[in-house]
């Protein structure tokens, strides 16, 4: 298998006990990408690799809950002796570096440039690490959010980041291997305005079902429903092959 994923954590909004936020490993011909960098989860990164060895950092918004953790490795890079042999390419929205700068109450972004290399992400953003091509597109959400999907020599990895429903997510997820989606929310309601900027695990299943994947994965299930049931539910609109993301595990694809 040419790719695989490795679940870093997956709670929403906030992290738990042995529960980190949002973030993945993905892997595969020689990269090694971290994608989302929730609460949590440098800590779990260097359980599965030496985060020397990342090839990229890939964010899909900048919420706390997926983005956090960025800090947690600048203070690593720049300070706790792990030293990439250079500055760790980082897509994300544009604003990202700003903001992090401003953790350490600095105006000026240029002191990062020694450990990060800030790229800022658009609708269609494409790039290539090693024999991965990562793909971004923009999605619903109550911010600039994106969606990823990654293709290495014939298999392919879609993730939702947080997204509502939308076209752009079925268009992404279209015959992917793994579908890794959020089913964040029990249900919408009235007072979440328009667009719609989380998933219910029905439009969870409904978005693996249009998009023709092989199999979907569920992530980021908010505190209004447990796993087990927002799996269930999604895997009922699915009608397909369909698992709980459980922090810790790694599956080939």
């Amino acid at each position: 298998m040419p790719l695989s994923l490795t679940v870093l954590g997956t709670a929403s909004p906030h992290p738990g006990p042995g529960r980190p936020c949002s973030g993945y490993l993905l892997r595969g011909a020689g990269a090694e990408i971290w994608v989302d960098a929730g609460p949590g989860t440098f800590a779990e990164l260097q359980r599965h690799t030496d985060p020397e060895r990342l090839t990229a950092i890939w964010i899909s918004h900048l919420h706390a809950d997926h983005s956090a953790d960025l800090l947690s490795a600048a203070y690593a890079f720049a300070y706790g002796g792990l030293v990439p042999p250079v500055p760790v390419p980082v897509y994300a929205p544009l604003d990202c570096a700003r903001r992090l700068a401003g953790f350490f109450g600095r105006p000026d972004v240029r002191f990062l440039s020694g450990v990060f290399d800030f790229r800022a992400l658009y609708d269609g953003h494409t790039v290539r690490h090693w024999n991965i091509r990562l793909t971004s597109r923009a999605v619903a959400h109550d911010t600039e959010a994106y969606g990823l999907r990654a293709e290495c020599q014939g298999s392919v990895l879609a993730y939702s980041g947080d997204s509502g429903p939308c076209e752009a997510l079925t268009e992404l997820a279209s015959g992917a291997d793994l579908f890794l989606c959020e089913a964040d929310i029990d249900r919408h309601r009235e007072s979440e305005g328009s667009p719609q900027v989380h998933l219910t695990p029905e439009d969870a299943g409904d978005a693996a079902r249009k998009a023709g994947v092989r199999e979907l994965y569920i992530t980021h299930v908010g505190p209004t429903l447990t796993r087990q049931t927002a799996t269930a539910r999604a895997a009922a609109a699915f009608g397909g092959p369909t698992r709980t993301a459980r922090e810790g595990e790694t599956i080939p694809f």
